[in-house]
């Protein structure tokens, strides 16, 4: 069923092509300027598969951060311990979709990063209501937004994905790049976000640095000031037309 939801303080805009020639686009996700002169952040973090990184979810319990937490199949599986945290602190975790096989969702036969696309609009849909699946099953709660794997799409992929009623959850900052930067430069990406940001990182790496340095930007933000909120939060919401 095709939901409608007018976001009143959310815009989302199209980035140029990533990559040259193949037509995919990496959408922009920022908030507006907050009228109360309050630094406002959203957290985004992507569960691709694999394990939970604990020191990040630790934390965001710890210092009661709120964070959208992006979750494929493949991880609610094989994951339920941080499963149970999550859905123990409501307050805190939004959990969205991030794919039934964590595929690029994309509509055409290309390689992005190394990962083979959907490639064809049946498959992109397949990843989105196989991803719907698991979220409503393992939460009771329909998600109502969607981030492919690499966060790369076609025009004709994005309305494929609005079509199935869900939106497309771009960033402004990409905190760890692929979960790949180091504990350094991890933290500076995020310790800078300004008033409006959408940060992505991930939360499925416990092994890598960037994790380490995703839990010392996240408290850089803190100290800030920062107010953290989620892709859920009723503020950012207005009445369907």
């Amino acid at each position: 069923m095709l939901k409608t939801i007018a976001f009143a303080v959310l815009t989302a805009a199209c980035a140029s092509p990533v990559f040259a020639g193949n037509g995919l686009l990496e959408p922009t996700l920022k908030m507006q300027p907050s009228k109360a002169h309050a630094t406002r952040v959203a957290i985004t973090l992507d569960a691709c598969m694999g394990k939970t990184d604990f020191r990040i979810l630790d934390t965001l319990v710890n210092e009661k951060i709120p964070a959208t937490i992006f979750v494929t199949a493949r991880w609610l599986k094989h994951n339920p311990e941080a499963l149970a945290i999550m859905m123990s602190h409501p307050d805190l975790f939004e959990l969205e979709n991030h794919g039934e096989n964590h595929i690029p969702a994309v509509d055409k036969p290309v390689s992005i990063y190394g990962i083979a696309a959907a490639g064809s609009t049946a498959a992109v849909a397949q990843e989105v209501e196989g991803g719907r699946l698991a979220v409503a099953n393992a939460t009771g709660h329909q998600p109502q937004w969607f981030r492919g794997a690499t966060a790369k799409y076609t025009n004709s992929s994005m309305a494929t994905i609005n079509q199935l009623g869900e939106r497309v959850a771009g960033f402004s900052i990409n905190g760890d790049g692929g979960s790949l930067l180091g504990a350094g430069m991890t933290a500076k990406h995020i310790a800078s976000a300004k008033d409006g940001d959408v940060i992505i990182s991930h939360i499925n790496q416990p092994t890598h640095e960037a994790g380490e340095g995703v839990v010392r930007g996240l408290m850089a933000l803190k100290a800030r000031g920062v107010i953290f909120t989620r892709l859920d939060d009723p503020a950012f919401n207005a009445p369907s037309n």
